[in-house]
Order: C-alpha cells, then structure tokens, then sequence
C-alpha cells in the first residue's frame, strides 16, 4: 500500500508540478535521471537507477527492485538582437521566467529472476522565453509595452517490461505516454491584415490565448548485451510520438496545431577499465526534420510580383498550414562522454561533457528568438551510499554560451535586418533512491 501511494505520489507530481525551461538538446532534455546527467546524459548502456528506463527499457530487468525519485532545478540564460530593421531594433534577455524545476521518479519491480515491470516519469523537453517590449514585430513606430514568449512543458510516462534472455542479454519495451501543454504570447503582430499581411490560417489562434494540452503515444524498444567481463553495449530506439493537435493554436503549430516528439534513437557502451574507473559513451540521433512545425524552415523571399508579403503571405504557406514556417531545424547527432570513480564504498563520483551540432542555422534566427538552443554541455556529479544503505545523488550542470548571428534572417516582409540568439545554461540536481 505505501509502495502505491509512492508511486502515485510520483507520477502525480511529474504531471502537475511546473516544468517549464528551455531544454538543451534542441528541446530535448540533457539526459535522464541524476546519476545520468552526471555523466552528461550518458545512459543507455548503463544500468543504476529505476530512471535508467527513460534511456534504455532494457536496462529495467538489470535494476532489480527499485524506487527512485528528484528534481531538478534549471537555470537558463537567453538573450535576443535585432538589428538593422529600420522600423525595430532590439536587445534584451528573455529571462522574465525562471529557475524551472523538473522532477523525475521511477519504480521497477521483479515479477521474476529475469523479468521486470517498472515505470520511469521525466520531463521529455521543454522551451520557455520571456521577453520585455519585444512585439514581433512592431510597425507603429511607437513604443511597445508588451511581453512576448512562450511556454511548452512536456513529460513522458513510461511503464515498461524488460526481460532478461540469458545473463548476458536483457531486452526492453516501453509504452511512452507524453503530455504537454503550451502558451504563447505577443505573437500578434503575425495577424496584421497591414504590412506585412495576414500570416496565419487561423488569426484568432495564434497568440494571446490560454494553456493548450494535448496527449500522445509511442513506443521505445531496446537492447543491452553484456560482451566481455568489462565491456557492455547497448541500444534504444524511440518511435515518434503522435501528439494530438493545440486547437488553440493551429494558427500558429503547421499541419493544424501539431507538434510531434521527434523520433529518436542511439547507441551506448560503458567499458570497466577497472574496478574503480568505468568510461562510458552514448550517440544519439534525433530526427527533427520528421515534424513540420519543429522542422519546416521560415517561408520568406518573394513567391510572385506584387506579393508584399513574399512566401510568408501566401495562403498556402500561411502559419498552421502544412507548410507553415516552423523553426527550421536540422536534425541533431549528440555525442555524450561519461566518467564514473569509485572512490570507496560510500561515494561514486561522476564527470561528463557531450556535444552536438547547433540545429538552427543562420537565416533561421527570427523564429528561433522564442527557441534558442545550445550545443556543448560540461557536468559533475556524485552518489552517495547512507548508512540504510539508501542512496543520494546530485550533479551540476553547465551549459556554455552559444551565440547564433542571424544572416538574411528576417524576410523583406518585415523590412529586413537580422536576428542573432544568445544562450547559456545551468542546472543543478538532487535524488534519493533505494532497493527493496
């Protein structure tokens, strides 16, 4: 009965608490769980926590009768420019919100020497800006006082059944259950039937408007194989997640207020160089250009004489439409390198670094004002084992300043000039977890 309660507990609380915060791997979050974002996100062949089944359901079975459960505080730094625009100039931080906290919880039960059932509760991704006096984009020649940004919170529930086929091999599946909610605000300025014109299928939902929910399903399948003595492998593939459409704002999302998870899918190996020192590596690959309202880039440029609006204003290409102007990235490869010493019994310590190629290129910047993202992350972190024999983890994160300078970044539509996103991160995070 306390074990149900816990759970519930949990769960509950990785659905309603605020999770707002822009995510670091395009959207994506760092990594899953503490001990994992430690090793800056390194987990898929890694076994060490009831959380483990967020990289890799495999790694369930490995984890033996478990709870866990934290949270995360995250800090975020961003700041936008606009320049050479006659009409508006700008350069301001979008920092209004924040420090976000992000919980996390698993549970994994035995129903047998080689099979589990566990469930692992994580915030998926997130964006959050929040800008002062920045309307995109003001055309009155008068000051604006106003606030533009916005919102998307995002969690993933994943009960999972993993399996071990002989004391080398354990295989995983995992039901994924995402929600998410989103908000935006100052955006409209993009329903003017002035310059630059209409812009959205749909004006009325687009902005201003309340939070908007929606549900989706997946599936994530995986693998982990013990190969040597001091080397084990591992392998997840994450399904795309199909999302149910924001009707509040399929003025704004393409294809009607859609936004998908990407598909997304890696590969991990931890080697135990000796008993102390154990060096681990992941490689993820997230397919952005699957979702159109992530992957579709900015319509500009002129799509007929006499069309003042350019691509952005003609109706086919009008913001909600399936081939609305979307955020414009490119799909994202992210290398993750972890390190864990024993220092005695009691205390693991952990360091990591991954990186990833920046997903917004150069005339994408415009958009990507509400959406900035980062590239190379640095973290530390530490388990220590109490006299119960229960555990407490924590880590630090940082992310370093990325700055991406617009070039033809904002469309003649809106009188020119560029747009260049500035980004840094911290985080910081605390577990407690215990076998049973």
């Amino acid at each position: 009965m306390i074990k149900n309660r816990l759970l519930s507990a949990a769960v509950f609380a990785a659905i309603v608490l605020p999770t707002s915060a822009m995510a670091t791997n395009g959207y994506f979050m760092m990594g899953n769980g503490t001990k994992a974002n430690g090793r800056a996100g390194v987990g898929i062949g890694m076994a060490d926590s009831a959380i483990s089944g967020a990289d890799n359901p495999a790694a369930m079975v490995r984890v033996g009768n478990r709870f866990d459960f934290g949270i995360q505080v995250f800090s975020p730094d961003r700041e936008a420019e606009i320049i050479n625009n006659p009409l508006f100039n700008y350069n301001d931080n979008g920092n209004n919100d924040g420090p976000f906290y992000i919980p996390e919880g698993g549970f994994n039960y035995m129903l047998s020497d080689d099979m589990s059932i566990g469930l692992s509760v994580v915030g998926t991704g997130d964006m959050n800006t929040n800008y002062d006096n920045l309307a995109l984009f003001n055309f009155t020649l008068m000051p604006v006082v106003s606030t533009t940004g916005i919102n998307l919170e995002q969690v993933r529930i994943l009960p999972t059944l993993s399996y071990m086929i002989n004391d080398k091999h354990s295989v995983g599946v995992s039901l994924q259950i995402a929600y998410q909610e989103f908000k935006a605000w100052g955006l409209s300025n993009f329903t003017a039937t002035g310059i630059p014109g209409q812009l959205s299928q749909a004006p009325d939902k687009l902005s201003k408007n309340t939070r908007d929910n929606a549900w989706g399903f997946g599936l994530s399948l995986g693998w982990q194989g013990q190969l040597t003595d001091q080397l084990t492998v591992g392998m997840t593939y994450n399904s795309e997640v199909d999302m149910d459409e924001f009707d509040d704002y399929r003025g704004l999302f393409a294809e009607d207020g859609s936004l998908d998870i990407p598909e997304n899918y890696g590969i991990g190996i931890a080697f135990q160089a000796n008993d102390q020192l154990l060096l681990a590596f992941d490689v993820q690959q997230i397919n952005y250009s699957d979702v159109d309202s992530i992957a579709n880039p900015l319509q500009s440029g002129q799509c007929g004489f006499g069309i003042s609006g350019g691509c952005l204003s003609v109706p086919a290409n009008y913001l909600g439409t399936d081939n609305g102007s979307g955020f414009g990235w490119d799909d994202m490869t992210v290398y993750k390198l972890g390190i864990e010493y024993q220092w005695n019994k009691e205390l693991t310590l952990r360091a990591g670094y991954s990186h990833a190629d920046q997903p917004i290129d150069k005339d994408q910047t415009m958009f990507n004002i509400l959406a900035p993202a980062v590239e190379d992350h640095a973290t530390i972190g530490m388990t220590y084992v109490l006299p119960n024999q229960s555990e407490i983890s924590m880590f630090y994160m940082h992310a370093f300043e990325e700055e991406v300078k617009g070039s033809n970044s904002i469309p003649d539509a809106f009188v020119g000039g560029d747009a260049n996103i500035k980004m840094s991160q911290d985080a910081f995070g605390v577990a407690y977890g215990w076998d049973f």
